[in-house]
Parts: structure tokens; C-alpha cells; sequence
């Protein structure tokens, strides 16, 4: 494993909603992804999901709130939760899900990227 620049990664795709992969550890994935505009609601029924700003806003919806994070500030979306973030202007984020999340849970949506499909950069 070398060091991971988060800048340069992120410099590396320019498609919101497809997370791409860039390290893992503890059968976990470390993921980075952009934002921009909304995802759709979905739930992860046996994972919890971390979210980190590096760049931007975001806001994680849930049912009974709204979560706003800026940049340098985290959310974890306990399992069970269905969520839908999104982002008004692009956002730069990172995540930390166990190998085996549904990108989008059980939700299909046209935003939806597969397990096999996802890519390390």
C-alpha cells in the first residue's frame, strides 16, 4: 500500500455518484466519491455508512431530519436507516463501507453502480 493524495484521486474522475475505491482495510473499502445534485433514498439494512467532506457540503436526509456537513466534518448513517444525500454544488467525499454494501441498498435506481462495476483508482 503507498500513500493516497485524496487531491490527486479526486482529479482523477469526473462522474458524481459512481464511488471509486481506493483502499481497504478490516474487510471495509475506503471509497471516494463526488456529489452533486441528489442520490436516492435507499437503506443499507446490515452496514453502517461513514461519510467525510474533504470538499464542499453535503446534506444526508433521513426520514426524521437533515444532517448538513461541511468540509472536515463526518456522519455515520447507522444500518437500518434509509437516507438520501445530496450535494447543491459538486462536493468532494469520502466513505468507509464493508466490501460487501449495495451501492444503493435494495433501491435500483439509474444512479445505481454495481459491486463488480466499481473501480479502484
Amino acid at each position: 500500500m503507498e500513500k493516497v493524495n485524496l487531491a490527486d484521486k479526486f482529479r482523477l474522475f469526473d462522474h458524481y455518484w459512481s464511488p471509486k475505491i481506493v483502499g481497504e482495510l478490516n474487510g471495509q473499502y475506503v471509497k471516494l466519491a463526488k456529489f452533486k445534485g441528489e442520490m436516492v433514498w435507499h437503506t443499507h439494512e446490515n452496514e453502517d455508512e461513514f461519510f467525510q467532506v474533504i470538499k464542499g457540503s453535503i446534506t444526508i436526509h433521513l426520514k426524521e431530519r437533515s444532517i448538513n456537513l461541511n468540509e472536515g466534518e463526518c456522519y455515520i448513517v447507522p444500518r437500518g436507516i434509509e437516507h438520501k444525500p445530496e450535494a447543491k454544488e459538486e462536493a468532494h467525499v469520502m466513505m468507509f463501507e464493508p466490501k460487501a454494501t449495495a451501492h444503493t441498498g435494495s433501491t435500483e435506481s439509474d444512479l445505481t453502480v454495481q459491486s463488480k462495476d466499481q473501480e479502484w483508482i
